[in-house]
């Protein structure tokens, strides 16, 4: 999986950006945000990314930031959202926008975005009150370099950004302090 590339930008489209990474062209899709931060091509972009693997296409959606990242697939999680329209939620509203329509249960916010009208957004807003945190932050907004390490282990194993952080989170209060002791106990939360 590519979760990350640091390159110079060859090319920009109008929802993507052509990364160079050793002499190979990546097309990564991209919200406004991430697009409006390059302003010329040669310039150095560091992007989070996600893969999407299709039967017919391998498609790489790129971020500024974890963040978007972490809202990217966890909109993508929802039902009926495909990764064209969580690229545009993205793009028309803020992580804290975003966060906040969730949180106040206001799904008028999401009518915003292009291709979505009140059912999907009322659906959307309703699937992600239990993913995003009621209060419209995320259940998990400071982790210690212990937490950091054990969700860099988790992910190394395959699993995704999303389900380190659950896993992370369903660790007892309490666990010593130990690395192998957290990432085994995280590992078991599964099942």
């Amino acid at each position: 999986m590519i979760d990350l590339l640091s390159g110079t930008v060859a090319n920009r489209t109008k929802n993507s950006l052509v990364v160079m990474v050793g002499g190979i062209g990546f097309r990564v899709n991209v919200p406004t945000s991430a697009f409006e931060t390059v302003t010329e091509d040669g310039q150095s972009v560091l992007l989070y990314t996600h893969l999407i693997v299709r039967e017919d296409a391998l498609t790489l959606f790129g971020f500024t930031n974890e963040e978007d990242k972490s809202l990217f697939e966890t909109l993508i999680s929802v039902s009926g959202v495909g990764p064209k329209l969580a690229l545009a939620i993205l793009s028309t509203l803020s992580a804290g926008q975003l966060r906040s329509a969730v949180g106040k249960d206001e799904p008028g916010v999401l009518q915003r975005v292009p291709g979505i009208g009140k059912k999907t957004a009322e659906k959307i807003v309703f699937e992600l009150k239990n993913k995003i945190g009621g209060d419209g932050l995320s259940p998990i907004t400071v982790i210690s370099d212990l937490d950091r390490d054990v969700i860099a282990a988790l992910t190394s194993l395959g699993y995704s950004l999303a389900e380190a952080q659950v896993r992370l989170a369903s660790i007892p209060r309490g666990t010593p302090e130990d690395l192998n002791t957290r990432i085994a106990l995280a590992l078991q939360a599964g099942g």
